[in-house]
């Protein structure tokens, strides 16, 4: 898959490049700094993919996306600025990376390129854990749109193969399992205190015994989890000093 990057910034081009590096399927056909220069590279390699970034001089990454015509490569964006998040998405981008871009956001953002091959047996970014508490993801339930950082939300419930996630007053269903979705929550952070529900270890407010030696957790918010007996001796040794 052939690449362009769109970047006014020499070493972030650098550097996005070099991470680039352990993907031998995307193949950077070209750099550009700015608009007028990307837009050439785009007629002359005609790549499938763009990294793209939001703040840059003259035209920005949103304008210059909004003026493409149709065919238009997939658009990840690489940026230092999150307020552009949600104009990114409503313009079909793929992801939304935060400068410095951390190696797991971004293998996970490739492995979800569609049509994309990867070798039989290629090394990979271990995406497990790659969200930290601080990063922030997109979640996007019919017309409504959020940026949250991951350590904001306080509770994933499954319900069939979506799961509802809890943050402040917000609670939208996501087409994604709940096992899917715990594949890429950092376990330091979160905890699956039942076959229904992921907690946020840092928003618990109290913890009481509870039935058949279970844990009842309270989390900030006024949700309540109940930990069966497994779970909660899981809890137990993991919490423990």
């Amino acid at each position: 898959m052939k690449a362009l990057l769109i970047d006014d910034e020499r070493l972030a081009r650098n550097e996005l490049r070099r991470l680039l590096a352990d993907f031998p399927e995307i193949e950077v056909v070209g750099e550009a700094a700015q608009a007028k220069q990307a837009r050439e590279l785009l007629a002359a390699a005609k790549p499938d993919l763009l990294f793209l970034d939001v703040q840059m001089p003259g035209e920005t990454g949103i304008e210059f996306l909004e003026s493409l015509a149709p065919p238009v490569p997939h658009v990840i964006f690489t940026t230092a600025y999150d307020e552009f998040a949600v104009k990114a998405f409503e313009l079909n981008a793929l992801d939304y990376l935060l400068k410095p871009v951390d190696p797991a956001r971004l293998a996970a953002a490739i492995e979800r390129l569609p049509g994309l091959r990867l070798p039989a047996g290629a090394p990979r970014q271990k995406v497990n854990g790659g969200l930290a508490a601080t990063d922030k993801v997109f979640v996007r339930e019919g017309e409504r749109c959020w940026f949250v950082e991951v350590g904001n939300i306080r509770l994933l419930e499954s319900e069939g193969n979506y799961t509802r996630v809890h943050f402040g007053d917000a609670q939208p269903q996501l087409f994604r399992s709940l096992n899917a979705m715990e594949e890429r929550l950092d376990p330091k952070f979160f905890f699956r205190a039942n076959r229904r529900q992921i907690i946020n270890i840092s928003w618990i407010a109290s913890i009481e015994p509870w039935f058949s030696s279970g844990l009842l957790v309270h989390l900030k918010g006024g949700a309540k989890v109940e930990l069966s007996r497994r779970q909660a001796q899981d809890f137990r040794d993991r919490m423990s000093l």
